[in-house]
């Protein structure tokens, strides 16, 4: 027991020793050296055992980046961290496809059979038949009946599917925009502080006695931002 307490008085005698010898070592390596090399040797000392803070990177989108991105549908929005508006986004694109292409297909279909029931010889060229009610079993009556409807039923369905092909591309164009406008505004509002404090307030207010109008009762609303 005795041995052992004097094992741990010395050791702990040794360790300011040791500190102190390394102490020196240092001064004497150093004695004579210019102040910019001792300057720069305690500056490098001091960014060693200096502990790294922890990085604080706040995440900030630039609006021309995102509206860049945006050139790809969905892209901006991704960007921008706003994934709650990429279903709004998809889904709209995906109607707008839709209507494009089913309006297109009924306007050629419509278009072809009016061709051909205008052309020389309508039963060589019988791609009008398909728009004939199956009650109408001979190619004479078929021809009959469309030869009676054409204007009212061939041409202006035509017309219908064309125009609203054409304004199903044109929504889609809108909706195209606003994807690229929604991205840019995103980016641009990013840290735009909204205060959840907004509220309306409804008050009694009276309106005081003056030499030229009576007292007035009332209401005041306001409304705080």
């Amino acid at each position: 027991m005795k041995n052992g307490v004097i094992f741990f008085l010395l050791v702990w005698l040794c360790f300011p020793f040791s500190g102190k010898a390394q102490g020196e070592r240092v001064d004497t390596a150093l004695a004579g050296a210019p102040d910019s090399t001792v300057q720069s040797v305690l500056v490098a000392a001091d960014s060693v055992f200096q502990a790294p803070e922890p990085a604080n990177i706040e995440f900030k989108p630039n609006p021309n980046k995102a509206m860049l991105f945006a050139l790809v549908p969905g892209m901006g929005q991704i960007y921008n961290r706003m994934y709650w508006k990429l279903p709004i986004v998809y889904g709209a694109f995906m109607g707008c496809t839709y209507a494009v292409t089913w309006n297109n297909r009924n306007y050629r279909d419509y278009g072809d059979a009016y061709k051909d029931l205008m052309s020389a010889d309508p039963l060589k060229n019988t791609r009008w038949m398909d728009m004939v009610p199956s009650a109408y079993q001979t190619d004479e009556e078929k021809l009959s009946w469309a030869q009676n409807n054409r204007d009212n039923v061939y041409k202006s369905r035509r017309d219908y599917f064309r125009r609203y092909r054409d304004l199903s591309i044109i929504i889609s164009a809108g909706v195209y925009l606003i994807s690229v406008l929604d991205a840019y505004v995103d980016a641009q509002l990013f840290d735009f502080d909204i205060s959840p404090d907004l509220s309306m307030r409804i008050e009694p207010a009276v309106t005081p006695k003056t030499a030229y109008t009576p007292q007035v009762y009332g209401v005041n609303c306001s409304i705080k931002f």
